[in-house]
């Protein structure tokens, strides 16, 4: 299926223990005209899916709009606990440009898609990022403060907090749901080798943005109970300003200070060529690399 104009969508799911559920969820973007599922993975431990899919603006948009009903009917948050914060059994919805797309369709897409979740289903739409309509709404964290519990207290302050789209206070068992355009986003995790979250947790917060660290990288310490260890989560916006080779070197900088070892690291859903390319250049030093010079680019070409 050749895609002349592609948006991306990675909406993530509060759902990562039931995979009955999240099948019923990625059906929605299955044998669809136009969209194309092309990754989707759940974690038990953050309890939540993250699906990858992309396809013409308009027929996505559809897809994604029956996926977050889906979730509706399946999942109820008052039953719902892990490690990843969240407000909505629908968390947060991003809809990205990738080709022949600007980033004002991809706003203008979030806008149609919000508003209909908002009358179709009565749920509670906040658009964040790049389609927030006002700058204390940019930041996901924000939004998603006081998560899914503190939801209905929140919302009660009008003036800050009324949603964008949907009723005024959240809806019974799926919470609210955040809806935005935003760049490409690399979510890349590196592993420790100590089971200390209190360890990870300060790691994370030298590494981020907030604390004083990388301008384009968010990041949170997470306990991967199996396997006794612990793990910088990071989300890095913008890969080409903050790229994956100075997070992993960050924290394994920082690591080093309570004698923790980096054990591994790992890429989750989709990343953009361009990030790895980057790793490559800069871990063998390769000169003047092009993206030409890997054989399967001039194949698919």
């Amino acid at each position: 299926m050749s895609m002349n104009r592609i948006m991306e969508c990675v909406p993530n799911f509060s759902e990562g223990r039931d995979l009955k559920k999240v099948e019923k969820i990625a059906d929605a973007f299955r044998g669809k005209e136009g969209v194309r599922l092309l990754d989707y993975s759940s974690d038990a431990d953050h309890n939540r899916s993250v699906i990858t899919v992309v396809g013409e603006p308009k027929a996505l948009g559809a897809a994604v709009i029956e996926a977050i009903g889906i979730a509706r009917d399946l999942i109820d948050m008052n039953q719902h606990e892990g490690q990843h914060p969240r407000m909505g059994a629908a968390d947060v919805v991003p809809f990205i440009p990738i080709r022949n797309v600007t980033m004002e369709e991809a706003i203008e897409l979030s806008r149609t898609v919000g508003k209909e979740v908002g009358d179709k289903f009565g749920i509670p739409v906040f658009l964040y990022e790049k389609s927030a309509s006002a700058p204390h709404r940019e930041n996901l964290a924000e939004v998603r403060k006081g998560q899914y519990e503190g939801l209905s207290e929140k919302m009660k302050n009008a003036e800050l907090w009324t949603p964008d789209f949907g009723p005024d206070s959240p809806h019974s068992t799926f919470g609210a749901v955040a809806i935005g355009a935003r760049m490409p986003l690399c979510a890349y995790n590196v592993n420790l080798g100590t089971d200390n979250l209190e360890i990870a947790s300060a790691i994370a917060k030298k590494v981020r943005h907030i604390g004083g660290g990388l301008r384009y990288c968010k990041a949170m310490g997470v306990e991967l109970k199996e396997r006794r260890q612990t793990q910088v989560s990071m989300n890095l916006t913008d890969y080409t300003k903050t790229t994956i080779y100075s997070a992993f070197e960050m924290v394994r900088m920082e690591a080093a200070r309570y004698g923790v070892p980096v054990v591994g690291s790992e890429v989750i859903g989709l990343v953009p060529q361009q990030a790895l390319i980057d790793c490559a250049e800069y871990y063998l030093g390769i000169e003047n690399f092009s993206h030409d010079q890997i054989i399967e680019n001039r194949i698919m070409e």
